[in-house]
């Protein structure tokens, strides 16, 4: 971490530096204004500015094992504004040619770790290699990060060795839920598709495949001639749930991630070997032998995969919203496409029909395999949580979110905020993104209400401003189905139980148990054999020989590990009860 000297004439001056070298931990809580900014940050705001002639700017780094979906740069205008209302600033780096686990790896043969870390599925060798500080002794004294778990949502964060070594970042949800937007995983299909059959009920995958071989045999190209793509699968790396998980989802299971959980037997199953995991793959191969599924699917990159989603070439795909909607979604958006009915809305697919979809769970969901942590080589730990601290004020995560007022939003008479339809297409531009707008996207956050009571934390989750924000062929899709969110498309089940969701320890398992040793296995096969059940020319030679090559993993090793982890988060809640 670096501090440097601000000499600042007023709040909104030009900033005037120079580098003083090493990490003055105390420092920066020594000027009157970062003790405003303590008093502020207790009720929820950081301080309003740096007010003082001479105010110490603390730069800290971060690094996130995940590629960036946006970078800013360095002279991004709300992140100077974050600056001066907190006092600190980070510069981020992401993930860049490697999988989360090799830069994990790289950092750590190395011996240097930036300030803040999110290793993701890397987040358990940080742990092993004693890279992370225990933030138990900290976290009392910083309201914001303190309120923003339960006690029990904290001690879930805990490790083997009883101390809690990161902040899962995500769906934490303040006040009221305002569900709008369906952030995780569906089947997709395009606005286009759908007004073409005449909003038809899409309920099961025969029928989604069907919808979208007719339209495609109807329209093989777009307007300008360009060669539609009726279904395509992100593979690579990490983000091939988009081929392998979609099983557990048919049966109407909502995302555990790795396994099935009976609710009522509080069982664990493996989704790979069910009945439905069979038929699903032999209709992809169905559709593979059609030529519906894209021939490119299990070569292609994400980046690849992106921009062919920015096209509007692609009817439907199944993958999560983040994955796609802040990339290729804005993109469509930017060049006029979503007016051609390019937009993606989700289906509630099952594999047949009469089964209660979990696609959408009400709430929030702590993830506990990662999150943001603070490494051994931060030399101003409390700095670091006081910005973290901060980032939760309402003030900040305004700025984060909402941008601006009056650049980026208004507010009306009754205090809600609401963006016109400039403003809404500037913050989908890629530009505009980089060179204005700062959400420091992984770090912790809310979703839910603001404690205005009026706003929602996020404009996605803003009732008027996201029904006003719609593209047009999405209102008229909406209104012909009878809802009025994406979370309509589907409906809302509730969490199924305190273990969920059993991917938060999956994970982080490592190759030092019997299961770990099986769940590294079983991914590596599937990675290799499920791309040649899909394309093979004899379906059920394919499938049993891939069968035959899983079980070798000992996957019930795997299930069996699963299955104490279920059991102790059961026990584990009952204290709470």
């Amino acid at each position: 971490m670096k501090i440097k000297k601000i000499v600042a004439l007023f709040v909104s001056a030009v900033l005037t530096m120079s580098m003083i070298t090493g990490c003055g931990s105390d420092k920066g809580n020594e000027t009157s204004a970062n003790a405003e900014k303590q008093t502020k940050a207790t009720s929820g705001d950081a301080q309003e500015g740096n007010e003082t002639e001479n105010t110490e700017i603390k730069e800290f780094t971060a690094f996130f094992a995940v590629p960036a979906t946006t970078e800013i740069n360095d002279d991004n205008e709300i992140q100077q504004k974050i600056t001066e209302l907190t006092g600190a600033k980070v510069k981020e780096t992401w993930l860049t040619g490697q999988t989360a686990e090799e830069a994990v790896g790289t950092l750590i043969a190395g011996g240097e770790y930036p300030d803040f870390i999110d290793g993701g599925d890397g987040m358990r060798q940080l742990y092993d290699a004693g890279a992370l500080i225990p933030l138990d002794d900290y976290i009392d004294k910083y309201p914001n990060i303190k309120e923003y778990l339960t006690e029990e949502e904290w001690d879930r964060l805990r490790q083997e060795d009883g101390h809690i070594y990161w902040i899962n970042q995500f769906q934490n949800i303040h006040g009221d839920e305002k569900a709008t937007t369906h952030n995780d995983e569906a089947f997709w299909i395009q606005t286009r598709v759908l007004e073409w059959a005449g909003y038809p009920e899409v309920k099961t995958l025969d029928q989604y495949f069907e919808l979208i071989e007719s339209y495609y045999e109807a329209n093989p190209t777009m307007e300008d001639g360009t060669a539609n793509i009726p279904y395509t699968i992100l593979c690579e790396d990490w983000r091939y749930f988009c081929l392998e998980n979609a099983p557990e989802f048919l049966d109407g299971y909502p995302n555990d991630g790795s396994v099935i959980v009976d609710p009522d037997e509080l069982k664990v199953i493996d989704y790979n070997t069910t009945p439905t995991a069979k038929r699903y793959f032999q209709k992809l191969n169905e559709e593979y032998q059609k030529g519906i599924v894209d021939p490119e699917s299990f070569t292609q990159t994400y980046d690849e995969y992106i921009s062919k989603l920015s096209t509007g070439r692609v009817l439907g795909m199944i993958d999560q919203w983040w994955d796609f909607a802040y990339s290729a979604g804005d993109a469509i958006k930017q060049q006029g496409l979503d007016e051609k009915g390019c937009s993606y809305v989700p289906l509630p697919i099952t594999i047949d029909e009469g089964i209660q979809n979990q696609w959408h769970t009400a709430g929030g969901t702590l993830n506990t395999a990662s999150g943001i942590a603070i490494s051994v080589d931060c030399e101003d730990v409390e700095g670091a949580m006081q910005f973290i601290n901060d980032l939760l004020g309402q003030e900040v995560h305004d700025l984060r979110f909402w941008g601006v007022e009056g650049i980026d939003y208004d507010v009306d008479e009754e205090g809600k905020y609401y963006r016109t339809e400039e403003m809404r297409i500037q913050a989908s531009d890629t530009a505009y993104k980089t060179s204005h707008l700062c959400n420091y996207s992984y770090f912790p956050q809310y979703e839910g209400t603001s404690r205005d009571g009026i706003n929602a934390m996020k404009p996605d989750y803003q009732s008027g401003e996201f029904y006003d924000g719609l593209s047009k062929d999405v209102q008229e899709c909406f209104t012909a189905y009878g809802v009025e969110t994406y979370v309509g498309m589907l409906g809302t089940s509730e969490a199924p139980g305190p273990w969920y969701p059993m991917y938060s320890y999956s994970n982080n398992m490592t190759t030092s148990t019997e299961g770990g040793m099986a769940w590294v296995k079983m991914g590596e096969i599937k990675h290799e054999y499920l791309p040649k059940v899909v394309m093979a020319s004899d379906f059920e030679s394919a499938w049993e020989e891939y069968m035959g090559v899983y079980d070798s993993c000992n996957p019930q090793a795997f299930i069996a590990e699963m299955q104490e982890e279920l059991d102790r988060r059961m026990e584990t809640a009952a204290k709470y009860e």
